[in-house]
């Protein structure tokens, strides 16, 4: 099972990033969290790295119910989204595939949770 979904796309890199916030808002997913990477490791060890940004995508509802189905299941939360610049140019997004990182889980309702989850992402992504 792999651990993530993806898709490569061309254009703009910080329109993509708008592109892929717009379609986690048609699924109910809002962004509580967006970490750039490239800006971080210039700062931290003054390297450079291509325009990557992690967004941490949380959907309120499914949120809820998996808390209380799974009281440390926080530790996994939100789903992270990347948007990263290829050194080809191009711009691949990926989110995470909720199934595998639940798998250490032994909950069937987290399981079903995490299956509506993983669809939702999926959508995302092959819409973009």
């Amino acid at each position: 099972m792999d651990y993530y979904f993806n898709k490569t796309l061309k254009g703009n890199f910080n329109e993509v990033v708008e592109k892929v916030i717009t379609a986690l808002k048609t699924e109910s997913f809002g962004v509580l969290t967006e970490i750039d990477i490239k800006e971080t490791l210039k700062k931290k060890l003054d390297v450079n790295f291509n325009n990557y940004k992690i967004l941490g995508a949380c959907n309120p509802p499914y949120a809820h119910k998996a808390l209380l189905a799974e009281n440390k299941i926080g530790t996994m939360l939100p789903c992270n989204v990347i948007v990263q610049e290829l050194d080809s140019g191009d711009i691949e997004v990926a989110a995470v595939n909720p199934m595998a990182s639940m798998q250490a889980v032994q909950n069937k309702d987290l399981k079903v949770i995490a299956e509506e989850i993983r669809d939702k992402l999926k959508s995302i992504i092959a819409s973009l």
